[in-house]
Formats: structure tokens, sequence, C-alpha cells
């Protein structure tokens, strides 16, 4: 019997937005990010992102600052606060359904995310995934850094990472299914035995003939 892997990208895909700028968004409420135009940079840079010419280290170091003098518990506790309040509200309902379909069968399932490792843990969490892989960031003196530890799950690096984690497995699989929204995530969605466009962007919806991939349109609205 043939053992299959399912894996998610997390934005736009399990969920109905992007938890990084959503994240952002909250750090204003809260007061915590006071720049003026810290938002108006966030959204500049993720038009790059959705395009597939971010630059990530640069991104990483102007998001993260409104945090970097928080200690990790602080930041964890506000992290779980966010998930509840801007999150969970926004999993697509198709998303919720075919995760409970892989627990009810045993499947393995695991999130690569190219968001904060803090951020993509929780969620799955929530989810009720024990795997989950974003970018991890280096701690230093009980603070969260800008600095990236390891290879960052972003474009190529996703691949890098899953071969680590299939690596560090038990079990071989003899398939892979990966499911998501984003040229960033060619890549990953060419090195997967099938892959499935979630609501694609224009540039990866210019793939969606492939053999093997399928685009499906998921959404909220019931």
């Amino acid at each position: 019997m043939s053992q299959a892997l399912y894996i998610f990208d997390m934005d736009d895909t399990l969920i109905d937005g992007d938890t990084s700028m959503l994240w952002n968004q909250f750090l204003v409420e809260k007061g915590i990010a006071t720049d003026p135009n810290f938002l108006k940079k966030d959204r500049e840079l993720m038009a790059l992102y959705a395009d597939g010419k971010l630059d990530m280290e640069e991104y990483l170091e102007y998001t993260l600052a409104p945090i970097l003098t928080l200690s990790t518990s602080v930041v964890n506790k506000l992290v779980q606060e966010y998930i509840d309040t801007k999150v969970m509200d926004r999993v697509f309902p198709q998303a919720k359904t075919l995760l409970d379909n892989l627990k009810c069968s045993q499947t393995p399932v695991v999130i690569i995310s190219a968001t904060v490792s803090f951020i993509v843990q929780a969620v799955a969490q929530r989810l009720g995934i024990s795997e989950a892989l974003g970018i991890d960031m280096q701690i230093k003196e009980d603070k969260y850094t800008s600095q990236i530890e390891g290879i960052p799950t972003y474009r190529e690096g996703k691949v890098q990472r899953l071969a680590q984690w299939l690596d560090g497995s038990d079990v071989t699989f003899d398939e892979t299914h990966f499911f998501t929204d984003s040229i960033n995530d060619l890549p990953l969605c060419q090195h997967s035995d099938y892959a499935y466009l979630i609501n694609p962007d224009r540039h990866l919806e210019k793939w969606a003939e492939t053999p093997n991939w399928t685009t499906l349109h998921w959404t909220r609205a019931q």
C-alpha cells in the first residue's frame, strides 16, 4: 500500500489571507508597530512577493523590527491572541474539511510556509497539524532577531527544507501532494507528484495545464 504525504502552503491556501500582513496589521492595532508608514511599506514589499521578486532578508529586517525588544514569551502570547482574533475565522471551509478527512485516514500532513515559524507553528497547532515548517529566526537573549536560522522556507528553500524533513522521517513516502496559491512555490510544485493550485495568482495560473496539476477555487462564502 502506497503512503502519501500532503504538503500545504499556509497563506492564501489554508487561510483566506496572508498571515504576515494580518500580523503586521495586528501589531499596528496593538500600538506595537508605531512607524506611520509601516503598513504602506509592508504592502509594497508584499507586492514584490506576489511577483516572485521579494528580498526575504529585507522583508524580515523591516517587518520584525517592532517586536525585537520584546521577549519571546510576550511575542508568543501576542501570537495566540492574534490567531484567536484575526486568523481562525479565515480558514477556508474546504481546507478544514480536507484536513479533517486526512486526519481520519491518518494521512501525514506538513505545512511549509514562507511566514516566520513562530506564527506558522502556532497556526498549525490550532489546525491540528503537528508538523510545520516556517522561516526560523535566530533568538538572542530571549528575543527574536531579524537574522534567519538555517534555510528559509521560501522559493527553492521549501524544496530543501522538505528534503531535510524527509531525511529525518521514519516513513518513506510514495507520492507527495502539494497545495499552494503562489508562484513563489513553483519549485515545490514541480518537485511534487501532484500539485493543487488554490485560487492561484496570475503568475502561477499560467502553469495550470501542467500534467498532474489541478486548480481549485476555495472560498469562505457559504
